[in-house]
């Protein structure tokens, strides 16, 4: 009877939970820079269920790749993701769903929310207000107050030469009554019907704002919707464009500044990214035997390849791949991820990184070439100039 009285007075025990499943630890290739990136916030968590979005071997902070899969190669970049456009699958990534600064690159972003809904034949005003917070030494397109111009115009000039001025305009004229703040909301709006979790907007530009973050795997969902798009693959495989002359204004020309286009066999497009607090980001998708992939890169540094020559390097490891090798994939828009279990895939159980050395530019733009290895992870992002918190091309 003692014995039953004190089992009836102790505190009944609820079976936890089942822990959702973490891909174990494997440290990703790192490529040592000349000098160390600046200082930089610590980024906030992220949530298990949302690092478990698109399989369960992405939920690591560190290198996930196809099981006997040859290593990666070595960047600088503190996360990216290689994912096939046409299937969906992602054939590896380091840190897919960290939180990092976007730069520039949230600029694909902006077009995956407004091009479906703003009219490229309509002519817009530019008023004093969409470039007085603009610094004068970050990437403009060249728009002046009281100039007129199309929203084809503004896409050409935010795809080509990252124009700041460019995104404040469509984000004012996108955002309605709400104005650039309404745009801005938009873009939120798209991240969470794409399932892209890890993302938000507090400029339309990139422009480093409060709160503003993204991830490799995040811009590879907003990759994917923006190239199924037969405007915005115009537009961004555009060499040239020639804004039209005004009155008593003269057109000009503006020129693509990735130059991965003519350097980069089957390359369809890409944005470039940088501000000191987000250091190199890009995003790029090429083409090769009916394979379409994307690369996504986020805390580049300039040497010893910078944002291009990394994303060369991971795009030829893609390539060399099967084309059925996966660690995971991309969530279709609108998907309810967390009401049913992430099927996994075949995930990469490595261990440590080999050690090699940087690659020459002729060697990573090689047909064949799987890019540079060295170890030295680095836990933050860098360019030139280090000075400007300025989204540059």
């Amino acid at each position: 009877m003692v014995a039953l009285s004190a089992f009836l007075a102790a505190p009944a025990v609820v079976p936890a939970s089942p822990a959702r499943a973490v891909a174990p630890y494997v440290p990703c290739p790192a490529a040592k820079p000349p000098a160390p990136p600046p200082a930089a916030p610590s980024p906030p968590p992220v949530g298990s269920a949302d690092r478990a979005v698109g399989g369960e071997s992405l939920a690591t902070p560190g290198l996930s790749i196809p099981a006997g899969a040859p290593m990666a190669p070595a960047v600088t970049a503190t996360s990216w993701v290689v994912a096939d456009l046409n299937s969906g699958m992602v054939l590896g990534g380091c840190g897919p769903h960290e939180h990092r600064t976007p730069a520039s690159v949230q600029k694909m972003l902006l077009a995956a929310a407004l091009m479906p809904h703003l009219d490229p034949t309509q002519v817009v005003e530019v008023t004093r207000a969409d470039l007085q917070d603009l610094d004068p030494a970050s990437s403009v397109m060249g728009l002046v107050p009281g100039g007129r111009y199309s929203i084809e115009s503004l896409w050409l000039g935010l795809l080509l030469r990252s124009g700041n001025d460019a995104a404040n305009v469509l984000a004012r004229v996108g955002g309605g009554a709400a104005g650039r703040q309404g745009g801005v909301q938009a873009m939120n709006d798209e991240a969470r019907r794409l399932g892209a979790n890890q993302t938000h907007a507090a400029t339309p530009s990139g422009l480093d704002g409060p709160g503003q973050y993204t991830s490799a795997y995040d811009l590879a969902l907003i990759a994917r919707a923006a190239y199924a798009r037969a405007d915005f693959r115009r537009y961004i495989a555009t060499r040239v464009a020639e804004i039209p002359a005004e009155p008593g204004r003269p057109g000009f020309a503006i020129t693509h500044d990735n130059t991965l286009l003519d350097h980069y066999p089957g390359t369809l497009g890409g944005k470039t990214g940088f501000t000191d607090l987000a250091r190199q980001t890009y995003v790029g998708v090429a083409e090769r035997d009916g394979r379409r992939l994307a690369v996504t890169l986020l805390g580049a540094e300039t040497a010893p390849l910078g944002s291009l020559g990394e994303a060369a390097a991971l795009l030829n490891w893609g390539f060399a791949l099967s084309p059925d090798a996966s660690v995971g994939r991309l969530v279709a828009p609108d998907e309810k991820k967390h009401d049913r279990p992430v099927a996994q895939v075949r995930a990469g159980q490595h261990g440590q990184a080999t050690t090699g050395r940087s690659t020459p530019w002729a060697f990573i733009l090689g047909p064949g070439a799987a890019g540079a290895l060295a170890v030295l992870l680095l836990a933050a992002p860098w360019r030139r100039r280090a000075a400007r918190a300025a989204a540059k091309p």
